[in-house]
This record gives C-alpha cells, structure tokens and sequence, in this order.
C-alpha cells in the first residue's frame, strides 16, 4: 500500500510511525491480549498511558507545575461556552480579538454568557491582517482576553501574543505544538485534537490552576474545569484510544527533536510554498505577509474554472485534500507537523507543472 500525501486541515495526517505502531498493537497492547481499546479506563495500564502522554506533552510544551493539563472531549466548539461558564468569575464581560471564522464562532457563544467586548478585528481589511497590539481596545473591567492565534480556514496567523493585565485565553488548535510557546504567557490554552495531536474526538485544555473553581451557578458538571482537574480527565469514560494515539504523537515529537525541530522544519515548509506562490501570476495569496500561517495555506488560480481540473489532477498524483474550505473558496494546503517536507516538494512540484499547462 502506497500512502499518499494528505493536506487536509481536520482530522489532519498522523505520523506514518505512530499510525504503524498502533496497527502493531492494535490487537494485542504489550501483550495483554487485548486492544488499547477494549481496556478500562481505570486500569493501571491505561492510566499508565495517560500519565505517560500528559509527562510528554509538559516536557514537550514547558508547561509548570502550576498549569492543570485535562484531556477532554467536545472539541473545540465545546470550549466557546466552558471559557465564559469557568473564566467569568464574578465579572460581566469579556474581551475577544475577532480574527475569522473560528473568532467569530467563539464571541457569538461568549455573548450567551457576558457582554462582549470586540477589542480588535481584522473585518475591515478583509480578515488578511490581524490588528496590532496598539490597536487593541482592551476593557480594563473584562474577565479575560480571548484569541485565535491561527485561523485555518482564511490562513491568518498572528505574528505577536497579546498583552493584557487579565488572562490570556488562546485556540491553539491549529497551531499547539508547532514551535515553542512560552505557555506563561496564557491563563487558559485549549486545542482540538486533530491537526497537531491525534485523531478527531480529543480535546486538550491547559488551565493555570488559580483559574479553577469559579464555574458560574448551575453550570453542569461536566462543564466545570475543577471538577474534571480533581478527577485527572476521568470523570466520565474518557476517549481513550485518542488519548493514547495522542501519547505516541508526543512521543513521536521528541524523537524528532521536539518543538524546536518542528518549528525549524514547519517554517522551512512554509517558506518554501509561499514562495512558489508569490514567484507566480497564476496563484495568489492575500494575506499580509507577516500573518501568514505556517499551517494552513490558501491559495487562488488566476481563473477558478479550473479549480476543479486542479483537484481532480492532484488527487491522481496522490496529492489529497487541497479544496478550500466552502466558505472562502478555492485551494488550502493544511502543512501541520506530520506533513512532510516532501510533501510540499512534491506540491510545488504539481503546481509548477499545472502552471505550464494551464497558464
């Protein structure tokens, strides 16, 4: 069997290596005659699995000793209504940054618990230049500032972390574990599994402990931080095969050399497709060139009549998943860790070719 090379923004690509060493013990794990899957979530086995993955992903990330990790489900989306129902404490507003899409998504369920506050946007200038840190109008009365410090679906990326004297709250799910990050910086760090950590199903919340135990009244259960950080992610049966593909991906990341060898290797990639896009008339990319993303690139034809020639030619090169999200249109090439660079090689080798004929 020949794997093929996938650009899909999510569920994204794993790693050839973890994805065989699952097959490899998919029946069996370690010898216990059955599946990882089939195991209680209690065991000492999976909780040793568990353990494992958040050990891994401290080291992988710097994450102190006074950061709760907590492996959840609901995906991000869940985590646009747990941020205000945990983060409020008392207070009536809060500030976001809208930057896309995912921006957008998040303040509109915000707004079913407190005021709103839009400290910056990129709407004016058509979502291709995230606004500076001078341009913030931050309320000095709000709970917390929220972000999206990548938007998969425009490809806007910030180039900066935001300052604020109240804590930073951030969607990293499209671009966790990608490059170092100083997690200090962040109150609250959420990501959905599946770009840059394992399979769809998954959630990963970083909280600063001090941040636990203000859910607002009548809240349920399942969605108070504190409840989940004292039953270490077991409150309920959690998903357990993701949690520990999730395991062998933090694995798998220090074995290439962590996050700085990622970072080194996702710019390279990066770098190197931008450039074939800017060195052509035949594709585009509007974004600002400082906030353009390392993970998901957009990219426009000269004539999107043959948009569907494109993808229909990259798929028979073994070139998978470059449609542009429905809402924007036209190509996105998603390049997150497990992506190779020969993978984008192979990209700009097809483009330049397409270029030829088609131009």
């Amino acid at each position: 069997m020949t794997r093929k090379f996938n650009f899909s923004a999510g569920p994204a690509g794993l790693p050839d290596a973890v994805l065989a060493q699952a097959q490899e013990e998919l029946l069996d794990w370690h010898g216990k005659g059955l599946s990882i899957m089939e195991m209680s979530h209690r065991s000492k086995e999976f909780v040793s699995v568990a353990e494992t993955a958040e050990q891994d992903l401290r080291e992988l990330m710097g994450i102190g000793d006074n950061y709760k990790v907590l492996f959840l489900q609901g995906g991000a989306t869940t985590q646009f209504s747990m941020i205000p129902m945990n983060l409020l404490r008392g207070k009536s507003s809060a500030d976001y940054i809208n930057t896309g899409i995912w921006s957008k998504k998040a303040i509109k369920e915000a707004a079913r618990y407190c005021e709103v506050n839009v400290a910056g946007s990129s709407e004016a200038n058509g979502f291709t230049a995230v606004p500076s840190q001078d341009e913030l109008k931050l309320n000095p009365e709000a709970a917390y500032l929220h972000y999206t410090p990548n938007e998969t679906i425009g490809g806007l990326e910030f180039d900066y972390i935001p300052q604020s004297d109240v804590p930073l709250v951030a969607d990293l799910s499209s671009t966790i574990l990608s490059r170092p990050l100083d997690v200090d910086k962040f109150g609250l760090i959420y990501a959905g599994a599946q770009k840059n950590i394992g399979p769809a199903g998954l959630t990963v919340v970083i909280v600063r402990e001090d941040l636990l135990g203000g859910v607002i009244e009548n809240a349920p259960t399942m969605f108070d931080y504190k409840v989940h950080a004292e039953a270490d992610s077991m409150l309920n049966t959690p998903p357990t095969f993701g949690w520990y593909l999730a395991g062998l991906v933090f694995k798998w990341l220090k074995d290439q050399g962590g996050v700085e060898a990622m970072a080194a290797m996702n710019q390279r990639k990066a770098e190197k497709l931008y450039a074939a896009i800017d060195g052509s008339d035949f594709y585009g990319n509007p974004m600002a060139l400082n906030n353009r993303s390392w993970m998901n690139v957009p990219f426009t034809l000269a004539d999107d009549a043959l948009d569907k020639v494109f993808l229909e030619k990259a798929e028979e090169v073994g070139l998978l998943n470059l449609k542009g999200h429905r809402s924007v249109g036209g190509m996105r090439a998603s390049i997150y860790n497990a992506v190779p660079e020969a993978a984008v090689d192979a990209l700009i080798d097809f483009m330049q070719t397409f270029e030829k004929e088609h131009a």
